[in-house]
């Protein structure tokens, strides 16, 4: 069964809010599109402006705007945006696409993810193989959980109408539409997809989809926001 409410067409209303979206316009599902972002970013690096953008190592490239701390790790390949501030020990580990006027905190860890413009992961936050669109935030602690604990391939799936897609990945974290808000020391379990300007409950593990414009509170308990 398709799950139509949580296509890239669904989940990200403007694709020009990253640099990746000439690319993800060629999917359906978002989560597709997470095996080819280290190639994507080679593609896209190569065609940037040594004016706009220096390179600091092997497929690092930093805009000349951006504040990166001096403690922060970046492996290649990866592109740091515009305005974006990387601070005090942020371990990028590569294949991260991060946009412009992005936050990433302190001990915040990245791999393999598009982060659209404007999305804040300000601090203790892992997020891998995972795609957050504009303007969401992650809180403070919370975390993507990438890999399934039987290391069975992800499969996902929306309770609400019963439908389910296997993904063929063995990684995958979240997809989080526009203007979504993850509480503090929260759990994306694999395979969650959260639908744009939802907020989730502090302290919460989430599996599956939950749908757009919704207040998770715990599992069984979510609310449509008025």
């Amino acid at each position: 069964m398709e799950l139509e409410n949580y296509t890239v067409k669904a989940l990200f209303e403007d694709l020009r809010k990253t640099q990746a979206g000439d690319y993800l316009k060629d999917f359906t599902y978002p989560w597709d599109a997470l095996k080819g972002i280290g190639e994507l970013i080679l593609k896209l690096g190569k065609e940037l402006s040594p004016d706009e953008y220096d390179t600091r190592s092997d497929n690092v490239w930093i805009h000349k705007t951006a504040s990166v701390a001096p403690t922060a790790y970046i492996h290649g390949p990866a592109i740091i945006g515009p305005r974006t501030e990387v601070r005090h020990c942020a371990f990028i580990r590569g294949n991260a696409l991060v946009g412009k006027e992005c936050v990433v905190g302190n001990s915040t860890e990245l791999k393999n993810v598009i982060i659209f413009d404007n999305v804040q992961v300000p601090h203790y936050n892992y997020v891998g193989d995972s795609i957050l669109g504009f303007k969401s935030h992650m809180g403070a602690g919370s975390i993507t959980s990438n890999v399934k604990s039987d290391k069975t391939l992800v499969v996902v799936k929306d309770p609400q109408s019963g439908g389910k897609i296997e993904t063929g990945l063995k990684k995958m974290g979240a997809i989080l539409g526009d203007n979504v808000e993850v509480g503090c020391g929260s759990v994306l379990n694999p395979g969650t997809v959260i639908g744009s300007n939802t907020n989730i409950y502090p302290l919460s593990s989430v599996r599956g989809c939950v749908s757009a414009g919704s207040i998770y509170k715990k599992q069984g308990e979510i609310a449509n926001k008025n």
